[in-house]
């Protein structure tokens, strides 16, 4: 079972904290989170699909926050605008 987050519903998963954390892991501004959140976006960055969904279950958010960043072309510009605190 994988889980992907698209577009449309991965921001139902991102909060402002989690979006800003991951646009600092990506070099897009943000801000740079603790070391255990640098890690786990680290562990999710390198999971394969199944790992990443065992993930996904602890940690919705970054998991779906992650995914978005990697595999959507609109996916920066989705968490700038929810870093900015935006209406979602």
């Amino acid at each position: 079972m994988t889980i992907d987050f698209d577009t449309a519903t991965a921001g139902a998963f991102i909060d402002q904290p989690t979006a800003q954390h991951v646009l600092w892991h990506f070099g897009h501004g943000g801000y740079e989170p603790g070391s255990f959140t640098k890690n786990l976006m680290l562990a999710i960055s390198t999971a394969d699909p199944g790992n990443q969904t065992r993930l996904s279950l602890g940690f919705p958010g970054y998991v779906a926050a992650m995914q978005l960043a990697q595999t959507s072309e609109t996916g920066i510009a989705t968490l700038q605008t929810i870093a900015q605190g935006a209406a979602r």
